[in-house]
C-alpha cells in the first residue's frame, strides 16, 4: 500500500534561502518547506502500520520511506539550499547543528544507542541532498547530552545515566522563553518540559540540558510509556517466565502509560471519558499529572530554586486540563509558560537557516 499523503498549499514561489525539514515517525514521516525561515508548505506521510511492520527492521523501511520523501520534494521543492532532519540515537553530543558525515550514517544504521524512527533521518536527509546539491544538517539529536557529572550517577556503576531526551523541542522552548523573559539565552535558568508520546523534563540553563529523564526509561508515565517503575517488582515481572526481553521492551515503552491503564494514548479520548464522569480516567490523567509535576519539583532541585521560568511545551501543553492540573503543583517555584504544540520542523529549519547565514558554524560529527 502507498503511504497516504495529506493536502499541501501550492503556488508559492520559493526564494533561494529554501529549507526542507524532515522528521521520521514511528508511523509517519513529517515534511516542511520553509522559505527565508517562513513556512511555505508542510504535509505529514502516513505510513501504513501493517505495511511497515512487514519490512522487518526499521532500516528495512528505508526504501519505502525515502520514495515517499523524494516524490513529495520533487512536488514541493524545486529548488533547496539545505535539507535540516531530526537525529537520532548516535553517540553523545553537545547541542547544535551538525553536518551529516559517513561516521554519523554508519552510527545510525547502527542504531548504537537503540532503535528509533528518528536514526533515519539523517540518511533520508543525506539522500535528498545528494540530489539537490546541497549540505545535509541534523540538528540536536536525541542523543544531545550535556549532563553535568552528578546527575550521571545511576546508585550502581554498571549504569551510568544518559542525557536521551527530546532535546530538539527542548533547546527550542528554552530559546523561546529566554526571548519572552527579555534575557540572553546565556543567563537563563528554566525547566522545560516536553509533553508528548514519551515526557523529557529538564532544567535548562544558559542554554545547556544539565540534566533530564531518559523518557525511555524514566520519569513521570506518558501516553505510550510506563516511566520509572519500582525496580523489585519489575524485576520479578521480568523473571516471572511468561515475558520474554521484547514483551518487556514493548511494555515499558509502547503499552506503557495511559495504553496501559485506559487503553488509549489519546489525551482527547481520555478527557472525553473524563466528561462522561469516568473516575477511573480522571484518577489516571490525574496521576500523569501528578508525577509531571513531581519531576519538575525535582529539576527545581537542580537548579537549587533559582529558576526564572517552567515551560510546558509539546502535544499536550494543548491539554487545559492537564496543564491546569500541573501547574496548580508547581506555580509556587516560577511562572509557568505554556506553548502547546511542538514547532520542531520549525527549530530544524531555523538552525539550518542560522548556519547558512553565517550566525554559527556546523558541528562536526
Amino acid at each position: 500500500m502507498r503511504p497516504s499523503i495529506s493536502s499541501c498549499e501550492a503556488g508559492y514561489t520559493l526564494v533561494v534561502l529554501n529549507i526542507l525539514a524532515v522528521n521520521p515517525g514511528s508511523t509517519s514521516t513529517k515534511l516542511a518547506v520553509f522559505a527565508e525561515g517562513a513556512l511555505a508548505c508542510g504535509d505529514v506521510i502516513r505510513h501504513d502500520a501493517a505495511t511497515l511492520r512487514a519490512c522487518g527492521t526499521l532500516w528495512d523501511q528505508f526504501d519505502l520511506r525515502w520514495q515517499a520523501v523524494h516524490d513529495w520534494a520533487a512536488r514541493h521543492a524545486p529548488e533547496l539550499a539545505a535539507v535540516a532532519a531530526m537525529g537520532g540515537l548516535f553517540r553523545p553530543l553537545i547541542g547544535g547543528t551538525y553536518t551529516v558525515n559517513e561516521r554519523m550514517l554508519n552510527d545510525a544504521r547502527a542504531n548504537l544507542q537503540g532503535e528509533h524512527a528518528s536514526n533515519l533521518g539523517c540518511a533520508l536527509a543525506h539522500r535528498l541532498a545528494a540530489e539537490y546539491g546541497c549540505p545535509a544538517y541534523v540538528v540536536d539529536p536525541v542523543s544531545v547530552d550535556e549532563l553535568e557529572p552528578l546527575a550521571r550517577y545511576s546508585g550502581h556503576p554498571a549504569i551510568e545515566r544518559r542525557g536521551l531526551s527530546h532535546a530538539l523541542n527542548i533547546h527550542a522552548a528554552a530559546r523561546r522563553a529566554a526571548a519572552q523573559l527579555g534575557m540572553p539565552l546565556e543567563d537563563s535558568r528554566v525547566i522545560v518540559a516536553h509533553l508528548g508520546g514519551g515526557i523529557s523534563v529538564a532544567p535548562v540553563k544558559g542554554g545547556r540540558i544539565v540534566d533530564v529523564n531518559d523518557a525511555s526509561s524514566d520519569g513521570p508515565f506518558s501516553p505510550e510509556r510506563t516511566g520509572g517503575l519500582p525496580l523489585q517488582r519489575f524485576i520479578d515481572l521480568c523473571f516471572c517466565g511468561s515475558c520474554s526481553e521484547r514483551d518487556m521492551r514493548t511494555l515499558v515503552m509502547g503499552r506503557g502509560g495511559l495504553v496501559a491503564y485506559l487503553g488509549t494514548n489519546s489525551a482527547m479520548e481520555v478527557e472525553k471519558r473524563i466528561a462522561a464522569c469516568d473516575d477511573f480516567a480522571r484518577e489516571v490523567y490525574q496521576a500523569m499529572a501528578y508525577q509531571i509535576a513531581k519531576e519538575i519539583g525535582a529539576m527545581a532541585a537542580v537548579l537549587a530554586g533559582s529558576v526564572h521560568a517552567i515551560v510546558l511545551a509539546g502535544g499536550l501543553a494543548g491539554s487545559a486540563m492537564l496543564v491546569d492540573w500541573i501547574r496548580e503543583r508547581i506555580k509556587f517555584i516560577a511562572p509557568v509558560l505554556v506553548y502547546p504544540g511542538e514547532d520542531e520542523m520549525g527549530a530544524l529549519a531555523q538552525a539550518a537557516l542560522r548556519v547558512i547565514r553565517g550566525e554559527v558554524q556546523p558541528l562536526e560529527y
